[in-house]
This record gives C-alpha cells, sequence and structure tokens, in this order.
C-alpha cells in the first residue's frame, strides 16, 4: 500500500525535532522506505530536513539522497562537509555515487574524492565521470558478475560468490576472456545443472546484446525495450566489459527524455520544473513566444494586404481564426503520431508508404471539414462562390499542414536535431503563415479579386 504523508506526522515530526529527541525520531522514520522519507523531507523546512538527515545512519541517507528533489539535495549537500558526503557515497552503487559527485563543484570533488574508504570504489566512481551524462557509460554501474571462459563450474559459483557481496541484485553473470573481452552470458540454470569440473567455455550462451560506452542513453533504452532485457552489459573500444545498465537506470532516462519532448512541444527551450524560478521558467519559455509574435505579425501583413478583399467579400475575414486552428490542429496531430514513431523505433526514416497515408487521412478530413464548411456557409450568407473558396482553400491548406507535420519532424531527425521541436509552437506558426497565404491565394483565383 503507498505510504500517505499526513499532517499529524509532519507536526509530531516538528516536536520532535523542537526538542532534539534523535532516538525517537529514529525510531518513526527508520521502518520507512527511503523514498517515503525524501517526501517528507521535502515537505519540512530546511533546516528540519538537514536535522534528519543528520539523525539517520548513512546507510539510509544514501539513498534518500538519491530521492530528493534536485534543489533541496543540492542544498543538503552544500551543509554537508567532504567527508560526510564520502560517508553516504560509500554505501552507494558507484553510478548513483557518480551522479551525485557530478553536481559538486570542481574543488568539492576532489575534497570528497580522497575521503572515499573504499579505493577501488573510488577509482570506479573516478572512471564513470569521463563518460557523457547521456551515454552508456554515463548511466552504467561498474558493479557486476563476470567469470572466466577457462574456469570451471567450481571456480565459477566460488568467485561469484565473493562478486556478488558487493552487488545489490545479479541480473545477469557475464562471461570474458583474459583480456577482459565480453564473450557472452551464463545461465544461472545451466550453471546449476551442470557438473562441476565442466569448462564454462562449453555452456555459456554467446548470443548477446551489449552496448559500447558512448552509446547514447535513449538508443539504449530502445534496445532494452525492444528485447525485453533487465539488463544489458556495456563495453569499450576494444570490446571489454566495463559496466552493465539496468531496468531501473533505463526508466529514469525514458521518463527525462519524454519530459523532455513534452516540453519542446509545448514551445519550452530548456529543461525546467515547477519548483524553478520565475527567471528560470521566463527564459525557458519566452524564445519560442518570440519567435511566433514574429511570425504572427508576418501573418497580420498577409492579411493587411487583403483588405480590399474583405470590404468586397467580408467573410472572408470571419473564417480565419477557423483555418488557423484547423490547420495548426492537423499540422500538431501529423507531427505528434511521427515524433512518436522515431522515438519507439516504430519509424526510422522517411516512408513512402506512411506519407501516404497521412496525406490520405488529411484528404478525408479536410474534405468532411469543408462540406460542412459550404453547408454551413451557403445556409448563413447565401454567398456561394465564396463558400466554395473558403471549402476548397480549407482542404488545400489541410493537406499543406499535413505534408509540413511529417515531413518537418523527419528532416529534424536526420540531421541529428531533436524532432520533439517540429510539434507545438513551430508547426502551428509556420501553418498560419502559409495557411493565410495560401487562403488568400485561392481566393483569389475564384473570385477575381
Amino acid at each position: 500500500m503507498e505510504f500517505k504523508i499526513s499532517k499529524e506526522l509532519i507536526q509530531e515530526l516538528e516536536q520532535l525535532i523542537q526538542n532534539k529527541n534523535d532516538e525517537q525520531l529514529g525510531v518513526l522514520l527508520n521502518d520507512l522506505h527511503h523514498a517515503d522519507i525524501a517526501e517528507i523531507l521535502d515537505e519540512l523546512d530546511f533546516d528540519e530536513a538537514t536535522y534528519i538527515f543528520k539523525v539517520l545512519d548513512s546507510e539510509k541517507t544514501a539513498e534518500i539522497l538519491l530521492e530528493l528533489e534536485d534543489d533541496l539535495r543540492e542544498k543538503i549537500l552544500s551543509r554537508l562537509s567532504p567527508k560526510e558526503i564520502a560517508e553516504e557515497l560509500d554505501e552507494l552503487e558507484t553510478n548513483d555515487a557518480a551522479d551525485i559527485i557530478a553536481e559538486l563543484s570542481q574543488s568539492k570533488k576532489q575534497e570528497v574524492i580522497s575521503e572515499l574508504q573504499d579505493v577501488e570504489h573510488a577509482k570506479d566512481i573516478v572512471d564513470l565521470l569521463r563518460y557523457q551524462e547521456d551515454t552508456a557509460g554515463g548511466i552504467m554501474h561498474k558493479e557486476l558478475v563476470k567469470v572466466n571462459e577457462n574456469w570451471n563450474v567450481f571456480t565459477c559459483i566460488k568467485q561469484m560468490r565473493i562478486q556478488a557481496e558487493n552487488i545489490s541484485r545479479v541480473h545477469s553473470i557475464y562471461v570474458v576472456d583474459d583480456e577482459d573481452r565480453l564473450l557472452g552470458r551464463l545461465s544461472l540454470k545451466d550453471l546449476l545443472t551442470t557438473s562441476a569440473k565442466t569448462p564454462i567455455s562449453e555452456v555459456y550462451i554467446k548470443k548477446l546484446n551489449s552496448v559500447m560506452v558512448d552509446t547514447e542513453d535513449v538508443e539504449v533504452a530502445r534496445i532494452m525495450q525492444k528485447y525485453d532485457l533487465e539488463a544489458i552489459p556495456v563495453t569499450d573500444e576494444l570490446g571489454r566489459l566495463v559496466g552493465r545498465i539496468t531496468i531501473d537506470d533505463i526508466v529514469d532516462v525514458i521518463k527525462d527524455e519524454a519530459d523532455q519532448d513534452y516540453q519542446l512541444a509545448a514551445g519550452i527551450t530548456q529543461d525546467v520544473e515547477a519548483g524553478d524560478s520565475i527567471l528560470e521558467l521566463t527564459k525557458a519559455r519566452l524564445p519560442w513566444l518570440l519567435i511566433g509574435m514574429v511570425i504572427e505579425i508576418v501573418a497580420s501583413f498577409v492579411l493587411k494586404s487583403n483588405e480590399s478583399a474583405f470590404q468586397k467579400y467580408s467573410t472572408l475575414i470571419i473564417f480565419v481564426p477557423l483555418l488557423s486552428a484547423t490547420a495548426g490542429n492537423i499540422g500538431v496531430q501529423a507531427s505528434a503520431i511521427v515524433v512518436q514513431g522515431l522515438a519507439n523505433g516504430t519509424l526510422k526514416e522517411f516512408s513512402r508508404d506512411y506519407f501516404s497515408k497521412e496525406i490520405a487521412v488529411a484528404m478525408i478530413s479536410g474534405t468532411i471539414i469543408s462540406l460542412l464548411l459550404l453547408g454551413y456557409h451557403s445556409f448563413m450568407y447565401q454567398q456561394y462562390q465564396v463558400g466554395l473558396a473558403i471549402s476548397i482553400s480549407i482542404i488545400v491548406v489541410i493537406l499543406f499542414a499535413a505534408t509540413l507535420g511529417t515531413l518537418v519532424p523527419l528532416f529534424l531527425h536526420k540531421n541529428k536535431i531533436d524532432p520533439a521541436i517540429a510539434t507545438g509552437p513551430f508547426v502551428s506558426t509556420t501553418n498560419d503563415v502559409f495557411g493565410i497565404i495560401l487562403y488568400f491565394w485561392i481566393a483569389q483565383m475564384i473570385l477575381g479579386f
């Protein structure tokens, strides 16, 4: 059952902190999951959160540290000495420890690393800091279980027991050669049902998915999702096994990518959260608003240049908002589906079949909308020729919007630009200008103004 924070619990904690009743605080919190305690700390005053953090033991607070909101974690780390931070990191797996160290200043990084008690742990953390955070190397764990192809089953089991002591969960057993090059994986079932003297080289499975250290994290996520993997090994340029990535790391990658794409689609140019400052939120949102303003000014010039048409055919101006909204919606729908296809791997490049399907959908939708519009205009205004001009314009603009919404994300993807920026403001505002130009061009040809 999911834990829920109550007002009574917060009040009780505040009272215990005020009375400095550390023993009772420990009793109250130690049985809770670290993610629940992180939620509680977010609800408390910063000084109260820091007090609780120092009362609990490092084994507990290390996990809590990972669950805290970025701002609160940064503040708490600023209150801890390099030695205290090192005590927390000694309890964490290498990739989690590296993520926290990466948030520190350069001078404090060195101090914390020098305070780490486990020399091998420190070396692994330093090694991970070399990689870009959005690559396989940047999200991998150094902790894993590996066996040599030259060992027999008995030696293998003995070595696995030693290695597994420092690992919270064993997903796979990897097989390497004398140079640490990845060869395959070992089935636990085969290990348990094979004679103790049997060489590992005779029983390991050679077919194995793996990624290189410089593989982008989103590509790792796609591979793991495609093959339904709980973990995947990571190799360096020489094929040597250097780490593993587990499904919990990939869930974070997928969430971060989805958040980023959603923000880009909404016209937010950088990663922001609800708790960010007014200045940060404004900087993230303003650029697309300014671009949209410039594009809409262009649209206003197009409208102004057709003033004479409005005077003669007044209903033309009435349907401009409908034209813009419909074209914008069609374009966003088309681009959103393409972006989704590119993200999950079902669409990798331009497909004539898919493009034809999207145009067919736009044609059917446009025809239905234009016929309804023609009927409405004819009934309300009895201007049949104007209604025909508006209806034909709607079909053409919808087809243009669908084409733009389909091709732009594919073009951006091909040029290594995040296609998510094609959705939302980009497609909507671009459709506004070109849609209005097409609208009046077709109306001019039919009505002759």
